[in-house]
Order: C-alpha cells, then structure tokens, then sequence
C-alpha cells in the first residue's frame, strides 16, 4: 500500500517526466525513460541503455505497479487526466536522437579538444594550483563527499561539519582574527558582506572603496550595497577623509590587484578614531609569508580559498572566507560551525550560527545568499591538512621567490616594476610597446592582464616553472634566462621587492592544531578523509531526511 507521500511523489516525478518529454509515444526519436533494447534508427543494432533510466524514477515494473494503483494503465493515461488539454502541446517535439553517456562524454570532449588551452598569468584573485591526487579521488570524485545535504543535521553530518571547522580554524590562523564562519559565495560577495555588516553596525550610508580592489569585487560590491541605498566612494585609500564621522566602512586589497603591499596601518587609525569599520580583501596563500591583517587592527578579512587546492573552473565555483572580530560575531554572515556536547556528554559539532532568511525573520537575516560552497571549502581545508603550515609555507616561499627572479630578469632588460613591495604579482611598464608584447605572448600561447595606460600586469602561482619563467621574460624582451639569473644569486632574500626581510613579513604562526601537523603522508590523509565521511549520511549509504 502506498503512502498520500508516496503517491504525491509519484505524481510529481511523472509530471516532470511527462512535461520534458511531452508523450513517449509521441518522441520515437529520444525515449528517454525507456528501459526496454529497442532499435536505434532504422538500423538493426540495440541501442545502449539510456542515461535517463540509470538515473530517473522507477524500474518499469515499480512503475507499472504505482500506475495500477493509481487506477491508470500507461503514463499517457495519467498525462490526460492531470494536465489540462488546453496546455499541451500537440506536436513533437524537435529533438535529436539521445545520445547514451558514453556517446555523450565522447561529444563533448570532442567539443571541448577544440579550445586552445593557453597558460594564464592574469591574477586577480584567480591563480592555477595544484590539486593534490589523494584529495581529488578521495574527496572531489566521492559521491561521499559530494551527494549529501546541507549539514542542518548535525546527527548525520559529523564529517563535514569537522572539515570545515577545520576550514574555520584555517582561515582565522592566517588572517589573524579570532572568529571565521564556515565559507561564503565567492569573495565578491564576501565583501559586500562586509560592508553591508559594517552598515548595519553603524548606520552610517557612506562607504570608501579602494580603487585597487579586483574589479569584479568593486562591481559586485557596487551592484550589492547601491540596491541598499549606500553611497559608494571609489579612490586611492591614502587621500580618504574620516574626519567627518559618516563613513561606515572602507575596504581595501591587501595585496592590492596590481600586486603592491602597502602599510595600511595609519589608515586603520585613522578609520577607528572616526567610528568607521575597516575590511581587507586578502590571500591566503600571501599571507603564510606576510604579516596578517589582524596584526594591523582590521576589523574584518575576506577572499577567496581558491588557490588552496580548487581548480579555476573558468571562474568558479570557489569557496569565499569571512573572519572579522569577535565584537562584530552576531552580526556576521553565513553560518559558523562550533563544539558542543551531545546528550550522553560526548563533543560534538552543529550549526551555532546561521542568520540567514531561511531560519530566522526576513529583515533580522545577516545574509541573504544561501550557496556557501561547502564542498570546496572542505576541499581548501583540506589542502591545508595535508601540507600542514610547513608545507603551506613552502608554496608561499616558492612563488614569491619566483616573482622575485622574474622581477629581476625584468629590470635587467630594461623594463620598470612598478611595486615597491609584492608577493606574487607584478605590475610592469614594459620597454616595448604593449602591443609587441601582446604579439609575443600570443605566440607563446599565454594570456597577460594589458591595462590602458599601456602597463601590463604578470600574476605567478605554485604552478610556475623554468618554461613559464623563460617565456616571460622572453616576451618581455629579456636578454637572460632563469638558468643564469639563479646562478647569479643564491639567495631570494636580498632581491628588490622582497618581504623575506621587510616589515611585512610574517612572524606569527599558524595551523599549530594538532589536525594541521598529523596527515601529511598519502595514506594519513585517506585515512582522515574516510574517518570523516564515514561520519556522514549521504546518497552513499541512503536517501537523505531532510526534516
């Protein structure tokens, strides 16, 4: 005997069926909930089984029995007494014949090899990086990892929720501030997060932009912070004036989108004494070598994880980070995973905090995004499980230490690096006009960020090797190579433009927890991860309640 629940879903998963596909008997060319080995064409050979059936509603023979008690003999039957005649369509469909999944892949992979894949050096908050193999097969490609719910159960989600605790405790380690919540959109709406919180804090209209922010941030910010009525200031973050007390909050990039460090220490100062609130866009992966921002009194840190691990994707999608002081916790984004005890006294994990409209009144809601990337998120945290702050550090040092001699080679030929002080990415006025420079990186196949003023910008990652170096500075019109700019100097350290031995280096530590220094091998990382999974409910073991 079926249950009303059981006979709603039904109904539900046949109208869907129904209303993609019209009639089954009316698409001979794409039948695509049919199990049955029919002819393909006009051709003798059986067809593949259809994706469609591996995957959607029930064997035939379930179907046929939910049909019987519903009192109809084919879907077409139920089709006609629940959808009125007055909205069908009454023809085919144009469909192509279905591909199976085999034959799908192989299409678009053959689409797909006709894109030329180029090396990119644009930066701005997206860098290539290394996804480390046990956490791809054991954590991206696991249906254990990847098919259940959001952790609102946190009897049935004990895995996840421990990764990104672990993600929380990560991102404050390297910010330097005390409380971080468990992963946001993207960093763009990371700061418009900040300052809408800074917003809601002091009620004050006013916010001050830096006009080095990454542009999509200041569009998206723009776009977010406009629609609640903010009077946005975009400029150079030295000339802002506080003095008038109507400012509720300045946000800065810190490295800043054409590569520069920057001491903001006085305009935090300057910020504070006047009752404004003070946001930093940040790097991770920077600030394993430089100075975090908690160090310099700024009240809230965002960015993205992206590069700890997570693969471009052309864009997306990545894990946003939010860390701020713990004066401003209740009024922060998003939700944030904390320890508690279970009812036999255990610790346990859950949900502390999630302000979102889902839970609580509409205007008390602290965010309205309900996407926070938790998969890459507990991907990041636990591309830094796996390095641990040793081996996160080494990434750090080697790409500086590459930007550095990159730096070097340029100057020797007669190029100008215009930062003072960065990390991994340089802003250059070129010797050569900037459309020679587009032509010979055209024919290296490598995309450069080309800004108007005819300057060009070069963003390094951990993926960066002797060819990417030699190319570079090839189509910088380099007279050397890395071969002869590293046997000149032994030591990156004493390098312009170094922060080894500068004020902005880092002298704090991070990821001192125990679960950062335990599982750098292969087989302590799978370990780990499956301890975490197995902690899980999800499509893995069975369907998922969501009540």
């Amino acid at each position: 005997m079926f249950t009303r629940a059981a006979k709603n879903c039904l109904l539900k998963a046949h109208y869907q069926k129904k209303l993609l596909v019209l009639s089954l008997s009316r698409q001979p060319q794409c039948a695509a909930f049919s199990t049955s080995v029919e002819k393909r064409g006009k051709g003798l050979i059986p067809k593949r089984e259809e994706f469609a059936s591996r995957h959607i509603g029930p064997r035939e023979s379930d179907r046929d029995q939910m049909l019987a008690y519903l009192g109809f003999k084919t879907l077409d039957d139920m089709i006609q007494q629940a959808v009125p005649e007055n909205i069908r369509l009454n023809r085919d469909l144009e469909l192509e014949e279905c591909y199976d999944e085999h034959e799908l892949i192989e299409r678009i992979r053959s689409i797909a090899e006709k894109n030329k894949i180029w090396r990119s050096f644009l930066g701005m908050g997206y860098h290539h990086c290394v996804v480390p193999h046990p956490i791809l097969r054991n954590m991206f490609e696991n249906p254990g990892w990847t098919t259940q719910y959001t952790p609102y159960q946190p009897e049935i989600a004990q895995g996840r929720l421990e990764g990104l605790l672990n993600y929380q405790t990560m991102v404050t380690d390297l910010t330097g501030l005390p409380v971080a919540n468990a992963s946001l959109l993207d960093e763009g709406t990371a700061a418009a997060e900040a300052l809408s919180l800074c917003y809601r804090q002091n009620k004050r209209r006013k916010i001050y932009l830096s006009d080095k922010l990454h542009p999509q941030t200041i569009s998206v910010v723009e776009t977010r912070c406009s629609a609640l009525g903010m009077e946005i200031f975009l400029g150079n973050v030295n000339n802002f004036d506080f003095s008038n007390r109507d400012v509720s909050g300045v946000l800065f990039q810190y490295p800043d989108t054409d590569g520069n460090i920057m001491d903001f220490t006085e305009v935090v100062h300057k910020a504070h004494t006047n009752g404004t609130l003070v946001c930093c866009a940040t790097d991770l992966l920077a600030l394993t070598i430089l100075r975090p921002p908690g160090e310099f009194d700024v009240d809230i840190a965002v960015g993205t994880s992206q590069r700890f691990g997570v693969p471009l994707g052309y864009g997306g999608p990545h894990a946003g980070f939010f860390a701020c002081k713990s004066s401003l916790i209740r009024l922060m984004p998003g939700r944030m995973i904390g320890v508690t005890r279970d009812a036999s006294g255990q610790n346990a994990l859950r949900l502390a905090l999630q302000t979102r409209e889902q839970h609580i009144r509409r205007d008390k809601a602290t965010s309205n995004i309900c996407t926070a990337q938790a998969l890459l998120a507990n991907m990041a945290a636990m591309f830094a499980v796996y390095h641990g702050p040793n081996g996160l550090k080494n990434i750090g040092v080697r790409v500086h230490t590459a930007a550095l001699v990159l730096a070097k080679g340029l100057r020797d030929s007669g190029n100008t690096i215009e930062n003072p002080f960065f990390f991994d990415t340089l802003h250059i006025n070129p010797v050569m006009a900037q459309t020679e420079i587009r032509h010979r990186a055209k024919q290296r196949e490598i995309n450069l960020r080309y800004f108007s003023d005819g300057t060009v910008g070069v963003a390094l990652d951990e993926t960066i090797n002797e060819k990417d170096l030699d190319d570079l500075l090839w189509i910088f019109g380099g007279k050397t190579n890395l071969a002869k700019l590293t046997s000149e100097h032994d030591n990156a350290e004493n390098l312009e433009g170094s922060i080894f031995n500068s004020e902005f280096r880092r002298t704090s530590p991070y990821l001192t927890h125990p679960v950062f220094n335990s599982h750098q091998s292969e087989t302590r990382i799978v370990r780990y991860m499956k301890t975490l999974e197995n902690k899980d409910i999800s499509l893995v073991h069975s369907m998922i309640p969501l009540g």
